[in-house]
């Protein structure tokens, strides 16, 4: 029986680059539902459940960041931004709202490529391959991190994290009391292809104390140090 496709939901006011981004997805054997607009976008995700979104940000009806907004109300799944201006406050917002990566017109179609093979990867890692070497569960002050289920409470309350947030914050955990560098945190979480992304990890490392810390403009748990990485830090006794 052949393997399931994935499938991408596209979305891009530009027909033309619609095309050509269906097509070579098409090629490589994916299978791939377009939109003109976010709002169309929206739908699609909300009645085919993809396993990816690629979203552009100037759209007519619907930008790609309030549809990026939107779909984090209910779905988990990965999304790509992508815009045209490649400016450093674009990429931020759109990982502040929840994206999991970006692209910058122009792009080609092998960096196309492998930022959606790169974002499905890290999405489809299975619980085995995430606890592998760790325990079944780690306990961090008021924190509670259950590796085989992919569970992180604060307290008593359930904590609703996006995979990368989680990812990031079980390999904190399983290096607790230890300072992680910059480098080994995006090799890990997105892959050694995306070593000095630094965007990519401060937003999320923002986004991550905004739901683990009760100030996280004074974090107490996840802690910069400055110039060299992040530490999430055990409590004394």
């Amino acid at each position: 029986m052949p393997a399931k496709k994935n499938t991408v939901v596209t979305a891009d006011d530009d027909a033309q680059l619609l095309r050509l981004i269906a097509r070579n997805l098409e090629f490589e054997e994916y299978e791939v539902l377009t939109a003109s607009d976010g709002e169309q976008a929206l739908h699609l995700v909300e009645a085919h459940a993809p396993d990816l979104v690629l979203l552009d940000v100037m759209m007519p009806k619907m930008d790609g960041f309030t549809a990026c907004q939107r779909i984090r109300e209910f779905s988990n799944v990965p999304i790509i931004i992508i815009t045209a201006r490649g400016q450093d406050r674009d990429k931020v917002h759109g990982l502040d709202l929840g994206a999991d990566d970006y692209l910058t017109k122009p792009f080609s179609v092998e960096e196309l490529l492998a930022r959606v093979r790169a974002v499905l990867r890290r999405s489809h890692l299975s619980s085995h391959e995430m606890s592998q070497g760790m325990r079944t569960t780690a306990t961090i002050g008021d924190l509670t991190i259950d590796f085989t289920q992919h569970l992180v409470r604060l307290g008593p309350r359930e904590l609703a994290l996006t995979p990368i947030e989680y990812r990031l914050l079980a390999y904190l955990a399983h290096n607790a009391g230890r300072v992680v560098t910059h480098d080994q945190l995006l090799e890990h979480v997105w892959g050694n292809e995306y070593v000095g992304e630094s965007h990519m990890l401060q937003v999320n490392i923002n986004r991550l104390r905004r739901k683990i810390e009760p100030d996280p403009t004074h974090p107490r748990t996840l802690l910069t140090r400055v110039g060299i990485g992040y530490q999430l830090v055990i409590p004394a006794s």
